[in-house]
């Protein structure tokens, strides 16, 4: 599948910006069943610095905010290749060691109620996989899925807590249940077509674990699936942070509005 994808962040900050500086996580990444077959980046009130693989093999761009800028535009557009391997990635890359998946993280660190979770969720005979879509069902029954509840900042425990959350909250309950089981697991931020919709609001999460003779396996909790073809992986983590699409500071101003534009539909032709 050939999917295009038309991707614009915009930052509004309250006045001039003296001196600022962003880390963006935008560029998908070639992985088995995905190739990039073009990626372009382009920036109003910006400058690229520099580019880098970062310990997970995340493709990142610095940018510097310039001087006076009350806006910064980040325009990202690309046609990426996708195939269907049931969610399975594979071998591990990255400098990262697989056992640093197993520690937890303050968005990640398990409590009572990711325990009791847990505990309800029964082994299958059918081996890790399906345990472990199990356990996906078990949380996406226990996080119903809701905006305006959550935000970047909270935790896998107060999601569960709170009994609602978003993509983003269901990747980190699945993430700590299953390092709580002594299984390797990592955030995972990309984008997905959706079959309503062309025009989305925000780019997708879902979690990935490590699986003997498999590998990395992909479990989007938010959707009960593992991904298929529609999914296109950018960058991966322990948890949100490691992952996440843009990071920075800036001096001189705050951040006063914040506008995503996100379109995912697949490529018919050649263009």
């Amino acid at each position: 599948m050939r999917l295009s994808i038309h991707h614009t962040t915009a930052y509004r900050f309250d006045g001039p910006v003296k001196h600022g500086v962003q880390r963006l996580r935008l560029t998908p990444k070639e992985t088995q069943g995905q190739k990039i077959l073009d990626w372009q980046m382009e920036y109003q009130g910006a400058k690229e610095e520099l580019t880098y693989d970062d310990q997970n093999f995340n493709h990142v761009t610095l940018v510097s905010v310039e001087e006076g800028a009350r806006e910064v535009v980040v325009a990202c557009k690309g046609v990426v290749h996708t195939e269907d391997h049931s969610g399975v990635i594979g071998h591990h890359a990255g400098h990262m060691p697989l056992w640093s998946f197993l520690g937890h993280t303050p968005l990640t660190k398990p409590g009572p109620k990711i325990r009791q979770l847990i505990a309800s969720v029964e082994r299958s005979d059918e081996g890790m996989v399906s345990t472990l879509h199990r356990l996906s069902a078990a949380i996406r029954e226990a996080v119903d899925y809701g905006t305006g509840e959550t935000h970047v900042a909270t935790t896998a425990e107060e999601a569960v807590e709170s009994g609602l959350g978003v993509c983003q909250d269901h990747a980190h309950v699945f993430i700590a249940a299953a390092r709580m089981l002594e299984i390797p697991a990592r955030y995972v931020s990309g984008y997905l077509m959706m079959d309503d919709r062309i025009e989305q609001e925000a780019t997708h999460a879902w979690a990935e674990a490590w699986v003997q003779n498999l590998g990395w396996v992909g479990f989007d909790i938010s959707n009960q699936i593992s991904p298929d073809p529609r999914y296109v992986r950018v960058a991966t983590g322990r948890d949100y942070r490691d992952a996440a699409p843009i990071t920075g500071m800036s001096f001189g101003a705050i951040t006063e509005d914040l506008t995503v534009n996100l379109a995912v539909e697949q490529q018919t032709v050649e263009q």
